[in-house]
């Protein structure tokens, strides 16, 4: 796996595995028992959701403690004027006309979606470290390539789209 994170990527998956440990699994645990109790586990979905349920959430955990784990811990040494983690990038592409606003963000927050881009991703090896004003190529895997202007650069008012990429 080896995912590039920072130390607040961290923090939010051991949050996570926190959670999951001190609240959720001992109410799963109770659900299960309380369950078996109804009797007849033959034809009891309860129990069976209950297990299945139990089962998620520990299988989640073991998946969040082997992705802090395996992590890459990275840091932005990135200057003010500079594009960097967690920044909003504001971005013009000339052949299309348009402008779009971007946050640079580790591989395991990254959301095209959300316009949350990787560092690891085209766009995003192409804007890290840029300042306003520059022009950057954007190469593609298949070898093609577009070219693109960093309007202005910004720090991030917000944590919208923060969570953890599962599974």
């Amino acid at each position: 796996m080896h995912e590039k994170m920072t130390r607040g990527d961290i923090e939010k998956l051991q949050a996570e595995i926190d959670e999951r440990r001190l609240k959720l699994q001992p109410e799963l645990i109770a659900a299960v028992q309380e369950a078996r109790a109804q009797g007849d586990l033959s034809e009891n979905f309860e129990y069976y959701a209950a297990k299945r349920e139990k089962r998620q959430n520990e299988s989640r955990i073991r998946y969040l403690e082997n992705m802090i784990k395996t992590a890459v811990i990275i840091e932005d040494h990135s200057k003010a004027d500079e594009v960097g983690l967690n920044k909003r990038v504001e971005v013009y592409f000339p052949d299309d006309d348009e402008t779009e606003v971007f946050r640079i963000v580790t591989s395991i927050r990254g959301n095209s979606m959300k316009n949350l881009v990787s560092i690891d991703s085209p766009i995003g090896r192409a804007l890290l470290h840029k300042k306003a004003g520059d022009t950057a190529t954007v190469r593609m895997e298949n070898g093609a390539s577009y070219q693109v202007v960093i309007r202005s650069i910004g720090e991030d008012e917000g944590e919208e789209g923060d969570a953890i990429r599962g599974f």
